[in-house]
């Protein structure tokens, strides 16, 4: 499955729960159930500056694709952070930096956030673009 289709599919699902609160009860389930960070990787290399809660990124290259691991000790946090790690990873470098995480505005998870929940996805998504970028140059 490409990138822009895997967008595609979590547009279609996140679109058909009509209720903004309901949409966040997926996103705090889709928290739950994600693995946590080892306590090795909360730290300051990998925190995520902006954001009122902590959350870090960890992203690591293999085999020409990058992936992601987050986490954050808040679950609406982890779970909008989660959406797009779970999103880009396992994907080369040039097809993340081709689709910008604008899907999230579009489906209305954006608009429900605080300035500092906003502020905090941008800077998950600046990173995950400046690594893939990174790795784009490895290459």
């Amino acid at each position: 499955m490409t990138l822009e289709e895997k967008r595609d599919e979590l547009v279609e699902d996140l679109s058909i729960i009509e209720d903004p609160q309901e949409r966040f009860a997926y996103i705090i389930d889709n928290a739950k159930s994600q693995k946590p960070l080892a306590d090795e990787f909360k730290n300051d290399a990998f925190r995520i500056e902006g954001c009122q809660s902590q959350l870090w990124l960890v992203p690591s290259f293999e085999d020409g694709k990058c992936y992601f691991e987050t986490d954050s000790d808040a679950v609406i946090t982890k779970g909008v952070a989660g959406l797009l790690t779970q999103l880009y990873s396992g994907y080369a470098p040039e097809e993340i930096i081709a689709i910008p995480p604008d899907f999230l505005a579009q489906v209305g998870v954006t608009q429900h956030l605080t300035p500092n929940r906003r502020n905090g996805l941008s800077n998950v998504w600046n990173k995950i673009k400046a690594f893939a970028e990174h790795c784009l140059k490895e290459v």
